[in-house]
């Protein structure tokens, strides 16, 4: 009974074990056919790698060639010489406008800078935006000069409304000195929080926030000592873009001070600000191409059109206006801008406009670093800012040359041909979308993986995916070099935007280095990773060779070519198409062209 209850116990005589056993001898069997099939040798798999190379090689550069984007833009030497060098706003006062004579017989003497104590209140305002009825509650600062009591002011000051630049500024951190200073010269001005309801930077309603500012201006003008009349605007950068629309239905704006007008759309704008600024770094060419690509986005597929607002509109410079540039700015095209500026307030029929240039002022017309709070203005800017301004509302005659300070130097061309690709677009956008989808795919099959191996080791069982031929160490190395690529790429992008942002801050620029030779080594490792591809076929190939050997010989049937298991193909399909996606993103930047 022992003995017939230990051969009952052998495992080789249970059902679950003869399986075993025959799964482990077909496994030797087809081992030992592998090891007597003749495999290829080192030139015969270079040999069939290279026009797979080849081919691979001309599919990406196809892409790299069919998505890219005309340069819109050129280095050219474009420089505008001022009239004078001393930036210095004189007025003939002895003959003013009849509003201008009232001023300055109320005010008993011509204001300039620090003529007046200032005094400021706050207010809140409810800033309607008319599209969609929102309401934001904002913080107004009132700056107002400190006169005697013996002399209350009948609709008779001059007023400003200040308007803000990117960002999310408010009254209480912005415009505080510029404020101050046309307080201090009989100005009455408003700063008042950005209008921004619910949106973003990229969906920023600028008609509704013409409206809304045009309510600070409409508030400025209810209050007793304000004249109506003679309220104008401060806007600086974006501002520059809400401006012209506030002055389409606001027919009594009376003048305009703009520090850095972007005069271009922003696509127009932007594009060029970009290409300037890879310019300035000295970034490779191919660096250079990515504007191109990037703003011919079009964003109007999924509702955006800020991209491409109208400028130019009638009267945008058809009041007195005063433009203030900084000759570090990096951001603005003043070349270029001035000269549409002045056709424009031609065809406006307006010859009252005035530029200013200042020496080693960023885009904020300040010195130093623009990122540290409480940097000084330009020195002078102050002061020929208020003396324009006390002049235009008198009504006085300018007197100094209308275009002052240092040389405009301007060293790309604006990239005006720049527009909207949608097929592009779409084309880009699902492939990035696809290409981050996918690795986020692979990510968590590799957690999954990673816990199916622990739970095996707790069974003590094995836990072999079952890849034959190699293709094990052929995963590992495609992944490796993809996805180093890709790493290398985005360091060198993520360098290039710190260069781009400490530029823009004010720091000087420095030598190319990294920026420049980095993209022959990303061209150098795309290269290898094609070439890894083109071994992976080369090696797919191979195995369907030696497979037909295989089942050529006697007892074998069907064998596999990748994986003995369903896990082992998932994983390796999954793998092969989340680096494919990585390749074709690499192309779409023009990593196979721009040698």
């Amino acid at each position: 009974m022992q003995i017939c209850q230990r051969q009952h116990e052998d495992p080789k005589t249970t059902p679950h074990a003869a399986q075993q056993t025959v799964a482990e001898d077909d496994a030797n069997n087809t081992t030992s056919a592998q090891q007597s099939t003749e495999r290829w040798s080192v030139g015969k798999r270079i040999v069939v790698s290279l026009p797979i190379f080849v081919v691979l090689m001309a599919l990406l550069c196809a892409v790299s060639m069919i998505t890219t984007v005309p340069n819109g833009s050129h280095e050219s030497a474009n420089a505008i010489r001022t009239l004078d060098a001393d930036t210095a706003v004189t007025f003939d006062t002895t003959q003013v406008s009849e509003s201008g004579a009232k001023l300055l017989q109320y005010l008993g003497q011509v204001p300039h800078l620090g003529s007046y104590e200032v005094e400021s209140k706050d207010t809140w305002i409810n800033l309607v935006q008319p599209s969609t009825g929102l309401t934001q509650r904002a913080h107004v600062i009132i700056d107002a000069p400190k006169l005697p009591q013996s002399k209350p002011a009948n609709h008779i000051l001059p007023a400003v409304v200040f308007m803000h630049g990117a960002g999310y500024g408010t009254a209480q951190n912005s415009f505080g000195d510029v404020s101050a200073d046309l307080a201090s010269a009989g100005f009455v001005t408003a700063r008042v929080d950005k209008p921004v309801w619910n949106t973003t930077d990229i969906s920023r309603d600028y008609p509704g926030s013409a409206h809304a500012y045009d309510q600070v201006v409409e508030y400025l003008r209810s209050l007793p000592e304000v004249d109506g009349n003679h309220v104008g605007l401060y806007a600086t950068s974006e501002a520059t873009w809400i401006a012209p629309l506030m002055l389409q239905f606001d027919k009594r704006i009376a003048f305009q001070i703009l520090p850095s007008p972007m005069v271009f759309t922003p696509r127009h704008s932007l594009g060029f600000f970009v290409a300037q600024d890879l310019a300035i770094i000295g970034a490779h060419d191919g660096y250079k191409a990515f504007v191109d690509r990037v703003f011919s986005a079009d964003p109007s597929i999924v509702g955006l059109t800020n991209l491409d607002i109208q400028v130019g509109l009638p009267n945008s410079y058809g009041i007195a206006t005063l433009v203030a540039y900084g000759d570090k700015d990096v951001m603005t095209a003043q070349a270029d801008g001035l000269r549409t500026i002045e056709s424009l307030a031609h065809r406006d029929g307006n010859t009252n406009v005035s530029v200013r240039v200042y020496s080693m002022a960023n885009h904020v017309i300040r010195l130093g670093d623009e990122a540290t709070e409480g940097t000084p203005l330009a020195d002078f800017y102050e002061r020929d800012m208020v003396d324009w301004a006390v002049g235009t509302v008198l009504g006085a005659r300018q007197t100094s040359a209308v275009i002052a300070g240092a040389t405009i130097h301007q060293p790309m061309s604006v990239p005006t041909s720049l527009h909207g690709h949608r097929a592009l677009t779409i084309y880009g956008a699902l492939l990035h979308i696809g290409a981050l989808l996918a690795l986020v795919v692979t990510l968590l099959l590799g957690i999954a993986m990673l816990l199916r191996k622990l739970w095996f080791v707790c069974k003590h069982k094995s836990a072999r995916i079952g890849f034959v031929h190699g293709f094990r160490a052929v995963l590992i190395t495609i992944c490796s070099v993809t996805l180093g690529s890709v790493v290398l790429f985005c360091a060198a992008v993520g360098q290039i935007i710190m260069r781009i942002v400490s530029l823009i801050w004010g720091a000087a620029p420095v030598r190319p280095g990294m920026i420049y030779w980095s993209w022959y080594v990303l061209q150098a490792a795309a290269i290898v990773v094609v070439w890894a591809w083109a071994r992976v076929f080369a090696r797919i190939i191979e195995a369907v060779s030696l497979n037909k050997q295989l089942q050529q010989q006697p007892g074998h049937g069907h064998i596999p070519v990748i994986a003995t298991t369903r896990l082992g193909i998932i994983v390796f399909i999954t793998l092969c198409v989340t680096m494919m996606l990585q390749l074709f993103v690499l192309a779409f930047w023009g990593l196979y062209i721009y040698w």
